[in-house]
């Protein structure tokens, strides 16, 4: 025997599978559980510090530290895409068929087995009584068309026609939102960059891959400011910006925390800051003498500075905040006129090291604030700078996936609240009398429909009623 329908291949039936929807979606949210609990990116940092060696390589080979940006999770989804769309394509054509279907008004089989409750007898065969039926249903249904098989009139109506497409709309929605989300993976990025008061940068560090990412313009950090609680927590940080394009003005913004900036697509979040050290230091010269002088000087990076008594110059070379760690430091180098050039560097905290580390000072001439005599160099404090931690983000595929949530409300209004309701009505006219019958029928929600129909046939007594008491 010929049989000329052919059998869809295997891997066409695997994916239209509804079990094969449902494991993927259990093993995207098996894995978005462990990526809740499983630090990712820089958070993963300590946490990776307290695996043992083997568990970390597994961790890393199957990239759970940035577990939405792994091969295998961004396979998962794509393969959830795959599956609703061969899905949605092995039924659409039944539900298009259900769409477009236009039955006929007369016909007989829905009318039997009906209940009583669902058929009307009225002492009257005029067409009064066919305009008021028409009235009634036209006024409630769309689509209304009749149709006469004497002695017999036929009605039929529908609504709701669009209810088929719901889950198709939702299936839809669900492929635009990943793709909205594959977008961002793929082409945006979060990074970050730290900005000194005065200073414009044009570009970013991406998190976890620690490679620049130009921004397309320029930010420059004019001004940051921090305040403080009594007990030293601060209370709010603030950074104003101002964005250049082709170094010209464009656009200036203030980003507080939790109140980020938005430029060009890219969002700059207040995330962190620091100070470093400035360009200059406060440097106290003590002058051994019979006659002891003590003088402060603001001394530059790199400036010359005559000694008080002509003996010669010295400059800052270096300015660090943690030396050697043993705290904030200069290197000074001094120009005498005559013999050879000092350098050596001055510690701020000169006493707390000397009783951590006794004899340090005499051991080391490079660490000896009196290399050069009759002078001793003390270092009072450096000047320091504030620079500013923003978080960089750009994700262009937020309004897609804005599109998707949108439309997937709708779809969902449409499958769970609507429904494709047909209506059939027989008047059969004779003896001076008209039975009307109401047969209906509805792809969801049965008993709305038959609230419904109770509802049409008490409007038709009510009206028939009344006109055969006129």
């Amino acid at each position: 025997m010929n049989n000329d329908t052919k059998k869809p291949n295997i891997l066409w039936r695997s994916f239209r599978s509804v079990r094969l929807t449902i494991v993927l979606l259990i093993l995207i949210a098996i894995a978005s559980v462990l990526g809740t609990f499983i630090p990712q990116r820089e958070e993963a940092l300590e946490f990776a510090h307290r695996l043992d060696p083997d568990t970390l390589r597994l961790f890393h080979a199957l990239g759970l530290f940035d577990m939405y940006h792994s091969a295998w999770f961004r396979i998962l989804v794509g393969l959830l895409a795959l599956n609703l769309v061969i899905c949605s394509i092995d039924r659409f054509p039944g539900a298009w068929r259900r769409f477009s279907a236009r039955p006929r008004p007369d016909r007989s089989k829905v009318f039997h087995d009906i209940p009583e409750d669902q058929r009307l007898e009225v002492i009257t065969s005029s067409e009064s009584v066919l305009e008021t039926v028409r009235t009634i249903i036209a006024s409630k249904y769309k689509r209304v068309t009749k149709k006469t098989s004497p002695p017999a009139t036929f009605f039929y109506a529908e609504k709701g026609r669009f209810s088929h497409f719901g889950v198709y709309i939702v299936h839809l929605s669900v492929l635009i939102i990943i793709v909205g989300a594959l977008i961002g993976s793929f082409y945006g990025f979060e990074a970050y960059v730290n900005i000194l008061e005065g200073e414009k940068v044009g570009s970013a560090m991406i998190r976890g891959r620690m490679l620049p990412v130009a921004l397309g313009f320029s930010v420059r950090c004019d001004d940051f400011s921090v305040s403080f609680y009594d007990n030293g927590t601060p209370k709010e940080y603030r950074s104003d910006l101002t964005f250049f394009e082709n170094g010209k003005k464009v656009k200036s913004a203030v980003v507080r925390v939790n109140h980020p900036a938005k430029f060009r697509g890219i969002i700059f979040y207040q995330s962190s800051y620091g100070t470093i050290p400035g360009d200059s230091a406060m440097i106290r010269l003590v002058r051994r003498a019979s006659k002891p002088e003590v003088r402060s000087v603001n001394a530059g990076s790199n400036k010359e500075i005559p000694l008080p008594h002509g003996e010669g110059t010295f400059v800052v070379l270096e300015i660090k905040d943690n030396f050697m760690n043993m705290g904030p430091a200069v290197l000074i180098k001094v120009k005498p006129k005559q013999g050879d050039q000092i350098r050596f560097w001055v510690f701020q905290h000169h006493e707390r090291i000397s009783r951590q580390f006794p004899g340090i000072f005499d051991r080391f001439p490079k660490l000896n604030p009196s290399a050069f005599k009759p002078y001793t160099f003390l270092l009072e404090g450096i000047e320091s700078k504030y620079y500013t931690g923003l978080q960089v983000s750009k994700d262009p595929g937020v309004p897609v996936v804005w599109a998707g949530f949108f439309l997937i409300v709708a779809g969902l209004f449409i499958t769970f609240f609507t429904s494709h309701r047909r209506l059939w009505i027989k008047v059969l006219q004779q003896d001076g009398k008209s039975e009307i019958s109401v047969a209906g029928m509805a792809n969801k929600n049965p008993v709305g429909l038959e609230r419904e129909i109770h509802e049409l046939l008490g409007e038709l007594k009510a009206s028939l009623g009344e006109r055969k008491n006129a």
